[in-house]
């Protein structure tokens, strides 16, 4: 049966036009039969809430508020409990002659406003918003987790009036991290996480305060968090820990272990990394899916570029190296070449520091440092194994270098990583690594430099002419091409990319393959800008002039490239 407000709301939309008599009576019948809310019906009738509530605003002498374009009343916090809020759904907007001036999504019966008025001592003023920002705006008010917070707090002080901070209690701590209340705020973090696209959780302890940030698209963001977690932060961690068997007692050493969890349908690998600190333990959960599909189309090489790559990894031996800073995305290509090498008549082998990703008909090996086991003993042992292809995570000194090189000669393709700043210069690491010139131009078949961009939010992007005559000439000039085919974009910003402009991230490349040209200077022990020039003339593009090409084809903008590829004085000059 729908109450007063729904049949209001049906009168008006019949009137209006908006719903048939014959669209009416089956959506009655089926609020009736399933106890759905005639809203929700209505909307996937696809009449939109913001139509549904501007109705209702008129027929009921109400306001309808954009949540986005109001400056929420800070001070009304302390006087308007989480509970009451999230329970009942509404934001506090003010008060004025007794009268609490509020922000729902559907307006509240008469019953309900009695009981918010017993509870807080205010008469209640409606106005109308969407559901979505309301709940946005909630998180953004009270905090995440506020309203857990505040019952966890109720149930402590009826049940527990001491906290229990001795180290010595770990079943009462045990208890505590386990209870429904700490899980369940754990979880709200985890999964609000998840929802807005992160990929690392912090966790920071700071005197009197808690800070709780995000990484989203390579930048860090704070979310809001009430004060009151700062009460909570042990339990918080305890039951994190208990999460990746971590040792719970344990305060003065960093421990590093691992969780998976399922959200939905997708299942997610937690890499859990505690550090002390001075006011407590810092924690940064890192998310990853436990497999993903890796494509190398999906990579964002250009067509020539993944014709060059794709025949590079079908080499029978050699070793290619991908190079580049911490979180420019060499794991992924590395992982994806895998890929696509993973047949049925290859045996891939790798060694990894951790393993970020299963894969399937591939042996991984975890590095083990504290029994012996690093990337140069596990090289060794893999080449008993009959591998065609092996992948070491990451190359960190002459020894693991060496063998990695000679095991290449010996008829294995090899892929790994390096850290360095683009391609030319893993040359001359490797050189200063101890590594002899001959074994570098005998086995090394090419190098992969890469960074890590945003990509301008397809729903807001639009097209920038008014940046044309700053950064147009440097763009053409560098592509060689005309500057009348330069074009710039830029993403203004809207509840897709949460209002950033950005919506995810792409890779710039430069790739140099070894010629005999190259290894001749490798041989003389020539400098990294002689090579990189001699591999320029040869055809190579540059990260920048990569970047710029993806700048025109309107995925991400100017100051993504310039703020991942060196700076020049040309590019200095144009932004002072």
């Amino acid at each position: 049966m729908l109450n007063k407000i729904d049949l209001i709301l049906a009168d008006a939309l019949l009137k209006e036009g908006k719903i048939t008599e014959e669209t009416l009576n089956s959506l009655t019948k089926k609020a009736e039969e399933s106890k759905q809310e005639f809203k929700s019906l209505l909307i996937e009738e696809r009449i939109t809430e913001k139509t549904i509530l501007k109705v209702l605003a008129e027929r009921l002498n109400l306001t309808y508020l954009n949540l986005k374009e109001i400056t929420l009343d800070r001070s009304l916090v302390d006087k308007i409990p989480a509970k009451v809020s999230f329970y009942y759904r509404f934001i506090p907007l003010g008060i004025e002659d007794e009268k609490l001036s509020i922000a729902v999504s559907y307006p509240l019966t008469a019953q309900v406003q009695d009981e918010v008025k017993m509870y807080l001592g205010y008469r209640v003023k409606q106005n109308l918003s969407c559901e979505r920002e309301i709940l946005e705006k909630l998180k953004l008010f009270y905090g995440l987790g506020a309203e857990t917070i505040q019952e966890i707090t109720r149930e402590r002080t009826k049940e527990e009036p001491e906290v229990i901070e001795t180290e010595e209690k770990v079943e009462d701590l045990e208890k505590l991290a386990g209870g429904a209340s700490v899980v369940k705020l754990v979880n709200q973090i985890i999964l609000d996480a998840c929802r807005k696209r992160a990929t690392d959780i912090h966790i920071e302890p700071y005197r009197e305060k808690v800070k709780l940030r995000y990484r989203i698209d390579g930048v860090l963001s704070e979310a809001p968090v009430p004060p009151q977690i700062k009460n909570f932060l042990r339990p918080i961690l305890s039951r994190i820990k208990i999460m990746s068997n971590l040792d719970i007692v344990e305060h003065r050493l960093p421990q590093d272990g691992r969780a998976i969890i399922k959200i939905g349908k997708q299942t997610l690998n937690l890499r859990i990394s505690c550090l002390p600190t001075p006011f407590g333990e810092s924690v940064v959960i890192r998310i990853l899916p436990l497999q993903l599909i890796f494509d190398l189309e999906k990579l964002g090489l250009s067509s020539s570029d993944l014709k060059l790559f794709e025949g590079l990894i079908k080499r029978p031996h050699g070793i290619i190296f991908v190079t580049g800073p911490t979180g420019s995305g060499k794991t992924t290509t590395l992982y994806t070449a895998l890929n696509k090498l993973n047949t049925n008549d290859r045996k891939i082998i790798t060694i990894e520091d951790p393993i970020e990703y299963e894969m399937e008909n591939i042996s991984q090996i975890q590095v083990a440092p504290q029994i012996g086991l690093d990337f140069a003993r596990g090289l060794r042992s893999m080449l008993r194994h009959d591998p065609d292809v092996m992948m070491v995570g990451e190359v960190r000194d002459a020894e693991t270098a060496e063998i990695a090189i000679r095991i290449a000669l010996t008829g294995h393709l090899i892929v790994s990583s390096l850290h360095t700043n683009d391609a030319a210069s893993s040359i001359t690491r490797l050189m200063n690594m101890g590594v002899e010139p001959y074994l570098i131009t005998s086995s090394v078949v090419a190098v992969m430099a890469q960074r890590l961009v945003k990509l301008i939010c397809p729903k807001c992007r639009r097209k920038q002419d008014s940046e044309l005559t700053e950064v147009g000439p440097l763009i053409a000039k560098d592509l060689g091409i005309s500057n009348s085919e330069v074009k710039i974009y830029r993403g203004e910003g809207c509840r897709n990319c949460n209002f950033t402009g950005y919506y995810e991230r792409t890779a710039i490349y430069e790739i140099m393959v070894l010629n005999e040209e190259i290894r001749e200077l490798i041989l003389k022990k020539s400098s990294s800008a002689r090579i990189k020039s001699v591999a320029l003339k040869n055809g190579m593009h540059t990260l920048r002039q990569n970047g710029w090409q993806k700048v025109i084809e309107g995925l991400t903008t100017v100051e993504e490239v310039f703020k991942v590829t060196q700076e020049e004085e040309e590019n200095e000059r144009i932004f002072s």
